[in-house]
């Protein structure tokens, strides 16, 4: 006995210490304008393991190891404090204070750390745990019973009125243990029976939690043998809604085991989540810190030059370098910045040879944070099935897009998709969301329901002129055919590259002779290239960029806010084109993105200025030239191999940004002023 009572003299001084009873009485003042009694009322505690094993260590091995029996403790001094303070008279037994311990975090040893590839399945003792993972579905907020009353059925007995007899939910409970029908009072041996009018309702919503690594075999390449599984969280009451499809996070739960005769289910009970990101040291190769040391005369010759080597393995030298830098370039941006803004750089490539690209792609996905490569076939974005945890409710699971959150979703050849699925890929490429219905009759629900569910991934995509073509290329208008991708589709994506075969036969040589010297003699680099980088070091230069926080110079959004004001007037005036607002951000997207590339924290006005080109050719793809006239490989116009085709790019660049700045006085004079109206 004079143990517990130390025990209970330590949770006081913890809580005084912590704010705990502060917060206890702050929780007390709206239960006394409540019109009724119920039954339970709920408080929660934050722990902290580290004060609480400072004040007493034998409390604080209850918490981490036996918490159930810690919450006994703090539900004891709770109760003695409401009623010491008299915070509230509808509180009569400490049976109706239910406590929830949530932890702040837990130590950071082995033994308190869940590994979701690799942990047992077995019973074990019901302590807190931390895992990390990504969430792959969940279901939709349903009702569980927190706390029932019950009476004596004798009415001569004592327990046949007030609050006796309480029922509360414990973790690992179903609906059917916490509220049954064969519970006997313990005075006079007569049958208790519910009384129903104060059943205490609460939110329950289940999670199924994998871990990261189970989405490398989304990538497309050729995997191990490795078997993942995911887990069920239920999480409860404040922490329904907490968890988002497609994200990472951290979870403190206690592993239960449910009886559901006669299943036997394992699953946590989650008791605090929070958003998780992967800890990693992103560095710069030293090849690439020299390569950046022997460019700073050029604010373009860096990224000309990392992805002219990029895929070296896949295509040979100078043939797909503006669609190597698209695809560096959506690497780098797709991202949510630290003002919980996203940011994407969406990619549709034009090409009459589906298979390179295809490969060069799915080579590009490997670098990704999170790449999916998705299936024609397969589910892009949600679908429904029933949940067998015994809610009997709609289990919402993530597909393509949805797994691939802060990443890359590669859609591939869009010829092999039907049209309700273009028309669905071009509504979330608009609106950036998925819209999910959910029939109520179906799920057991009064009413149907639709929710939206945001979609944070970048898209890639490709198209095949050669198929269903209309119309041939037009040197004159500079448009291309979009193959069986529709005009409003190419739009939403932004950004299209063409990849066509300019130079004819010899392109189809060289490919081919390179592929056969890759066959032979693999990675081996091209006999005029002084530079060689390893996947690894393409990987961690990505990874860095990703992590730069970049602002942008007055210099660089003047000519964004100018070109767009100039080209949409230019291009509505001689074409009746209308410019969609949605320019500016993927203007905006590109400069960043191109600085980040290039390894600075500030946009330059050459930043704009391979946005500005990028973005010109892909709406002449699909529109034709304006008067600005830029041609068609206007970011590469030529070979970069030698340290004279650099000097030659720069001087051609030069001429392009004069060209643009005398296409924005022309169309869009005193462009400073639009800024503040834009």
């Amino acid at each position: 006995m004079a143990g517990v009572l130390a025990l209970k003299e330590s949770v006081l001084i913890y809580l005084d210490r912590s704010g705990g009873l502060k917060k206890l009485a702050d929780d007390c003042k709206p239960l006394n304008d409540l019109q009724h009694t119920e039954a339970v009322y709920r408080f929660t505690v934050r722990v902290n393991p580290s004060d609480l094993i400072e004040v007493d260590p034998v409390l604080g091995d209850y918490v981490l190891h036996d918490p159930l029996k810690a919450t006994v403790l703090f539900q004891s001094v709770c109760f003695l404090a409401i009623k010491t303070l008299s915070l509230s008279e509808k509180i009569q037994t400490a049976s109706q204070v239910n406590i929830s311990l949530n932890f702040t975090h837990l130590p950071p040893f082995p033994e308190y750390t869940l590994e979701l590839c690799s942990f047992p399945r077995v019973y074990g003792p019901m302590r807190p745990v931390s895992m990390e993972g990504v969430v792959i579905a969940m279901t939709r907020v349903t009702k569980y019973t927190l706390g029932a009353r019950f009476l004596c059925t004798n009415e001569e007995c004592s327990c046949s009125a007030g609050f006796h007899y309480i029922r509360v939910h414990a973790p690992g409970a179903t609906e059917s243990a916490t509220v049954r029908n064969d519970f006997s009072c313990t005075i006079c041996s007569s049958q208790l029976k519910e009384d129903v009018k104060f059943r205490v309702l609460g939110d329950k919503q289940l999670v199924e939690l994998t871990h990261v690594k189970a989405l490398d075999v989304l990538r497309g390449h050729q995997q191990s043998s490795l078997r993942y599984q995911s887990i069920t969280l239920f999480l409860r009451d404040e922490l329904c809604g907490s968890m988002r499809i497609g994200c990472l996070y951290r979870v403190i739960g206690i592993p239960v085991l449910v009886h559901q005769w006669p299943n036997l289910t394992w699953s946590v009970e989650a008791n605090s989540v929070q958003l998780w990101e992967p800890k990693c040291c992103h560095k710069v190769s030293p090849g690439f810190q020299e390569l950046w040391k022997s460019s700073s005369s050029s604010p373009w010759r860096f990224s000309a030059v990392v992805a002219h080597h990029f895929g070296l393995d896949l295509a040979p030298p100078g043939l797909y370098d503006t669609l190597k830098l698209g695809l560096l370039l959506s690497l780098v941006q797709t991202r949510t910045d630290t003002n919980h803004t996203f940011h994407s750089v969406d990619l549709l490539v034009v090409t009459t040879d589906a298979l390179i690209l295809d490969r060069l792609m799915t080579y590009s996905l490997s670098l990704a944070c999170r790449g999916v490569r998705h299936q024609a076939s397969g589910e892009m974005f949600a679908y429904l099935s029933r949940d067998e945890h015994g809610a009997g409710t709609a289990n919402i699971h993530a597909g393509s897009a949805l797994l691939a959150t802060e990443g890359i979703c590669m859609l591939g050849d869009l010829g092999l998709y039907k049209k309700d699925k273009m028309d669905s890929i071009q509504s979330v490429l608009e609106s950036h969301s998925v819209s999910v219905f959910i029939p109520g009759k179906k799920y057991g629900e009064d009413a149907d329901q639709q929710i939206s569910l945001p979609v944070q991934c970048s898209f890639w995509g490709i198209t095949d002129s050669c198929c269903c073509s209309k119309r041939m290329d037009s040197a004159l208008l500079g448009t291309a055919e979009m193959g069986p991708v529709p005009v409003q589709l190419a739009e939403a994506f932004g950004l299209v590259i063409h990849c066509g075969d300019r130079v004819g036969e010899q392109a189809l040589l060289a490919q081919t002779v390179h592929t056969l010297l890759q066959a032979v003699q693999p990675r081996k680099q091209p006999p005029s290239s002084s530079w060689d980088f390893s996947n690894e070091d393409y990987r961690e230069l990505v990874a860095y960029c990703r992590g730069l926080e970049v602002e942008l110079s007055p210099e660089a959004e003047k000519l964004i806010h100018g070109f767009y004001m100039a080209s949409r007037r230019a291009r509505t005036l001689n074409q009746a084109v209308k410019i969609s607002p949605a320019s500016i951000k993927l203007l905006v997207s590109l400069a960043e993105a191109h600085c980040k590339l290039s390894l600075r924290s500030r946009v330059l006005e050459e930043d704009a200025v391979i946005a500005v080109l990028l973005c010109e050719n892909s709406v002449t793809l699909r529109h034709g030239a304006s008067a600005l006239a830029v041609p068609p490989d206007a970011v590469f116009p030529c070979d970069v191999r030698e340290v004279d085709g650099l000097h030659k790019r720069d001087r051609i660049l030069d001429k392009l940004h004069q060209n643009i700045l005398r296409f924005i006085y022309t169309y869009a004079p005193g462009a400073d002023t639009y800024i503040t109206e834009e």
